[in-house]
């Protein structure tokens, strides 16, 4: 009896317990008063895209016209270097085109520093719907592509400036130091030995001029024994003739190329019975990089980035994003 006395009473202490107990856990997991969602909304941000270079290129109507600068890229290697060569150097050619345009923006030597298409004073052009017409195919175009995205924004740089970033087509065995050629001094400009060009297309060339040919070129008469005509031969660093003298007076290296449309100032004369032969070797002003030195260096292993610090000895290869 007792125990069934303290089991009903208990099962009183329990009922009282319970809806206290109830009362507490509601109290502490009532939610919160709904936020108005408008004031967790945020405004979305547009993602940071980096401002692609341009540059501002003389059209062939003398317009200033503003051009992306990579894009450009693939019409100037198109055609200043054959497609044909391998991808290291195009690369190299593509890193020293880029950094030429750079440079040349800043020296004013067209409209508002614009670079024209004109290889004899900037660098050559074409654009790809005209290279296809007739001068390559969209093979060609993609592997320059494919050089560009490669080196994107690659730049060569000394003392923290773009370079000077000459460029020729065959040295002939050895590079010419700028001061030979155009009288400034820059570090990285300076006679490099250029070797495994011998089998390359402008190597060696051989012209002949007769004796009124030779006079008509130099605007001058000259004495009947071609065997006379030749006097004293000086030459550059390079291996590129300084002066000459051709009877009795002296011409510099530069000069007589230029008087004589020879492929360079690298150069040997030997008289004829009616006039002279002169053997060249080389093809340009042969500062700075040597393409046909850039493609024997590819063929045998080397990188763009070795090609570069070679021909222009003292730059750094740098990126672009760190001169802005």
């Amino acid at each position: 009896m007792k125990s069934k006395y303290l089991q009903i009473t208990a099962a009183f202490l329990i009922g009282l317990l319970i809806p206290c107990l109830l009362l507490q856990i509601n109290r502490h997991s009532t939610p919160s008063e709904p936020q108005d969602e408008t004031l967790e909304t945020t405004i979305p941000t547009e993602p940071f895209v980096m401002q692609k270079p341009q540059i501002l290129v003389l059209d062939k109507q003398g317009n200033a016209v503003k051009m992306d600068l990579e894009e450009y890229l693939v019409g100037v290697v198109l055609a200043e270097m054959p497609t044909s060569y391998d991808l290291e150097a195009l690369c190299a050619q593509t890193v020293v085109a880029r950094t030429y345009a750079l440079r040349r923006q800043d020296r004013q030597r067209h409209t508002d520093g614009a670079i024209c298409m004109n290889p004899g004073c900037c660098q050559a052009y074409v654009s790809p719907e005209n290279y296809l017409d007739g001068l390559g195919y969209q093979e060609d175009i993609d592997k320059t592509i494919e050089a560009i995205k490669k080196t994107e924004g690659v730049i060569l740089t000394y003392e923290g400036e773009p370079i000077e970033a000459t460029y020729f087509s065959c040295s002939g065995g050895q590079t010419e130091a700028a001061v030979e050629v155009w009288g400034g001094t820059y570090p990285y400009l300076q006679a490099v030995l250029s070797p495994g060009e011998e089998e390359m297309k402008n190597y060696k060339k051989e012209v002949h001029f007769t004796k009124a040919e030779l006079e008509n070129a130099l605007d001058r008469e000259l004495p009947a024994d071609p065997n006379t005509w030749i006097g004293q031969i000086t030459f550059t660093t390079g291996g590129g003739v300084n002066t000459i003298e051709i009877a009795g007076q002296a011409y510099t290296g530069v000069k007589l190329r230029s008087l004589l449309k020879l492929n360079s100032t690298a150069f040997s004369v030997t008289p004829e019975a009616d006039g002279v032969s002169i053997t060249t070797f080389g093809k340009g002003h042969r500062v700075g990089m040597s393409q046909s030195g850039a493609q024997a260096m590819a063929l045998r292993g080397y990188g763009y980035q070795t090609i570069l610090t070679y021909y222009y000895p003292g730059a750094v290869i740098d990126k672009l994003e760190n001169m802005q």
